[in-house]
């Protein structure tokens, strides 16, 4: 799991049709907002764009990317833990975010490099794209089912929880006030924010959201790409057990919300939107 990643309490803030790609990002003709790439042929000209090649990536680069990011994770902690002469737990939120960028270079280098050489590149591939119109849509319906999420359905999931073991609320939060209790000033309040608030949300999506779920949906389709990449999303917060059913329920809407959209721009503002309610609820 990712320090990035903020998870689920009670009431809890938890921080945290056709298939096939074709089918899911229609690209009619070129968008005006977006300056044309490589795939349009006489760019600028006012020519229609060039058909585009069927990626070649797969769950094979989804295999690599995981094996990069968890080795780069490893490599970062192990550098900062040599650097500050301290444990984990005692790290700043600045060395905790320099060693957060080990595991995301390979959460972002695996979609930009499978999309560079074996697509049409990451844009196109994996749906990062967001036009001026789009902007505004996207963040409120994105941050509409964040806040949702975070305050309705991850609640709700946790009630039998709670009421059938001697799980409580503060178990679930444990590892969000980990996290939160070390912005202890402005700088480390700004960094805390950087992690969870934007890095998590943007690496995390371009990898689960991104390459997962348009690798998955290739070969088996859109409904289990959805369901498998969320469950991925929960199972890859191994740190945090109690935490992997809520944030796999999560990780399946923000599924939802990609296929449905053909844009990583909801996924991104809704992962936003629950990540920084708990930062806001933790810090108040």
């Amino acid at each position: 799991m990712s320090s990035g990643e903020v998870r689920p309490g009670s009431r809890v803030p938890a921080c945290e049709c056709q298939q096939g790609p074709a089918a899911a990002y229609p690209d009619p003709v070129p968008d005006p907002d977006i300056a044309p790439g490589p795939h349009v042929a006489g760019a600028g000209t006012g020519a229609t764009a060039a058909p585009l090649a069927e990626p070649r990536w797969g769950i094979g680069e989804v295999f690599l990317g995981w094996l990069a990011a968890l080795t780069g994770g490893a490599i970062m902690a192990q550098l900062v833990f040599e650097i500050s002469g301290k444990e984990s737990d005692d790290w700043s939120l600045g060395l905790v975010a320099l060693a957060q960028t080990g595991l995301w270079a390979g959460l972002a280098g695996a979609p930009y490099l499978a999309g560079r050489f074996k697509g049409n590149g990451m844009v196109r591939d994996f749906g990062l794209r967001e036009s001026r119109r789009d902007l505004l849509p996207d963040l409120l319906n994105g941050g509409f089912w964040g806040l949702f999420s975070q305050w309705v359905m991850i609640p709700l999931l946790y009630v039998p929880v709670l009421l059938l073991t001697d799980i409580d609320g503060d178990d679930l939060t444990k590892t969000a006030r980990e996290l939160t209790d070390r912005a202890s000033g402005p700088f480390s309040v700004v960094m805390l924010v950087l992690i969870v608030g934007i890095g998590a949300p943007i690496f995390e999506e371009l990898f689960y959201r991104g390459l997962v779920l348009r690798a998955v949906e290739k070969r088996f389709g859109t409904v289990v790409a959805v369901v498998s990449s969320g469950i991925f999303f929960g199972v890859a917060h191994l740190n945090a057990p109690l935490l992997m059913p809520g944030l796999a329920a999560f990780g399946i809407v923000l599924g939802v919300l990609t296929v449905r959209s053909g844009r990583l721009g909801p996924a991104i503002a809704a992962h936003l939107a629950f990540n920084m309610a708990t930062v806001v609820a933790m810090l108040t």
